[in-house]
């Protein structure tokens, strides 16, 4: 299909000094698939919330199916029937689900001013079904649903709206093997009935996969349209950063690089309600990986380990020194870290400063007598951090919030990395980063890994497990289901099969 269905014009929008737009163009046609690429900074979001009435452009214009189209609201955007699901997760936490789907559009369940919660958490159910996404607890506050969960109800509401353009804005990365297909599976319903999909995402396999055309944005600028044929992994890459890029970041050798007689960590037979009798060890050097579906329990193995949310049975012992992990604190004092897979919620304080994050995991080695720490003291460990991971900001006094994900992540990792830290868990890692980011905290982990630190990799991103781990334990339904090693037939077919 070739009928025109968005087009934008010289759009242009500025942050105060910053440009983050400049005379985009881009069209999008029925029936299509058009990703935009690009690093973390180079505008792709903010051209999204342009399309989505989030931000008004400074100049330029869209025109949406030939006709002036200039939102003042994402309810213009939904009455227009364009649906989106926008990066930073989209819900409010205080509201449930089926009142988040519903959100501005509350008068169909309204009778003599009352709200029927009852009607309305019925429709979310049926809306719900509809795209076959499985069980979603719809009275739950959206805090307390996982970051899965919370972005099909996103997905769900965008559909909701029988959309012409559908905007997809890193939504893949938070979803489980078996989420990601479904949703492919939609695009493609999609796709046959004439809508058009706006997509951005940091996978580039993904991307160049599942495309029919690409433009790249860099430094704000819309700087090629690349159609079908002409799509490539390594040359997206190389139009993306301006430069040549290694094809190859994740690891190169073929064998388990680790002390295989040196234990650091072992897990017990832990059980929750999420998983049953899991029991592993973790080697010195090693980076093990965990994989499996959205119901397989691999996320929660993370928090469990650092006891985040402790197990209700069985335990986590650190080998060296008999230690057994019961809460938080035990893991920091014997040098363990945790690296969650949703960074905003979890991990940092987005209103606080770039320092006032990096310390924190550090207050009990700042700490003198009487408790005091010298605010010097925080910002030369900021400081430090700041270089050692070329985190990108004005200073470390700069709010996290400001900061680009790929930034954000690079805080988020920084403030671990700069302790001596034995033990490190990272959940989703590279989510929501750029492939120059991605191939930095790569680098790290392989750095870190020379130096002897032990790491678990948990990932819903196969490439990613493969690419970094030296063994994988593959999860379904809680249970551990089977092991493959670097050194045997580490296939992702084989992944696959274990998790299915």
């Amino acid at each position: 299909m070739n009928e025109m269905i968005l087009e934008i014009q010289n759009l242009c929008k500025s942050f105060g000094v910053t440009k983050a737009n400049q005379n985009i163009q881009l069209n999008l046609r029925a029936g299509e698939v058009h990703s935009l690429a690009g690093e973390n900074g180079s505008g792709k979001s903010t051209l999204i919330s342009q399309i989505v009435g989030i931000q008004k452009p400074d100049f330029g214009c869209m025109l949406l199916e030939g006709k002036s189209y200039t939102p003042d609201s994402p309810l213009d955007a939904h009455a227009a029937r364009i649906g989106f699901v926008v990066q930073e997760l989209g819900l409010i936490d205080d509201f449930d689900g089926s009142m988040n789907m519903f959100l501005g559009n509350f008068e169909q369940f309204r009778k003599f001013g009352i709200i029927d919660t009852r009607k309305m958490r019925k429709a979310a159910m049926k809306e719900l079904a509809k795209w076959n996404f499985g069980e979603v607890p719809m009275r739950k506050k959206a805090a307390n649903l996982s970051i899965e969960k919370r972005k099909i109800i996103e997905i769900t509401k965008a559909l909701s709206v029988d959309p012409k353009v559908l905007i997809l804005d890193e939504t893949t990365q938070s979803l489980s093997h078996d989420t990601k297909q479904r949703l492919y599976e939609i695009i493609e319903e999609k796709k046959k009935q004439g809508c058009a999909i706006l997509m951005i995402t940091h996978d580039l396999d993904e991307m160049c996969s599942i495309s029919d055309r690409i433009t790249v944005l860099r430094d704000g600028r819309s700087v090629i349209t690349l159609e079908k044929e002409e799509i490539g992994v390594n040359k997206v890459r190389n139009l993306m950063v301006g430069r040549e890029v290694e094809a190859d970041y994740y690891r190169t050798d073929s064998e388990c690089l680790y002390k295989e007689d040196e234990i650091v960590l072992q897990v017990q037979n832990i059980s929750n309600q999420s998983y049953k009798n899991v029991s592993f060890d973790l080697h010195k050097g090693e980076i093990l990986g965990f994989c499996g579906l959205s119901d397989a329990g691999i996320h929660e193995i993370g928090k469990a380990i650092f006891a985040l949310e402790p197990p209700k049975t069985g335990r986590v012992v650190l080998t060296g020194n008999g230690a057994v992990i019961r809460k938080p604190l035990d893991a920091t004092k014997n040098k363990m870290a945790y690296v969650p897979k949703d960074r905003d919620s979890e991990a940092l304080m987005l209103d606080a400063s770039i320092r006032d994050n990096i310390f924190m995991p550090s207050v009990q080695e700042l700490q003198k007598i009487g408790g005091y720490i010298s605010p010097a003291e925080c910002t030369a460990l900021a400081k430090e951090a700041r270089e050692r991971l070329s985190i990108r900001c004005i200073g470390v006094k700069q709010a996290v919030s400001s900061l680009s994900g790929g930034n954000k992540q690079k805080v988020n990792l920084g403030r671990w990395l700069i302790k001596d830290i034995d033990v490190l868990i990272l959940d989703c890692p590279t989510r929501g980063v750029d492939v120059g980011v991605k191939a930095y905290i790569y680098q790290l982990m392989r750095e870190m890994k020379e130096k002897g630190m032990s790491m678990i990799l948990i990932s819903d991103e196969l490439t990613e497990v493969l690419g970094m781990s030296d063994r994988i334990i593959i999860m379904r339904e809680g249970k551990v289901v089977g092991s493959l090693r670097r050194d045997e037939d580490f296939t992702q077919q084989k992944v696959v099969e274990g998790m299915i």
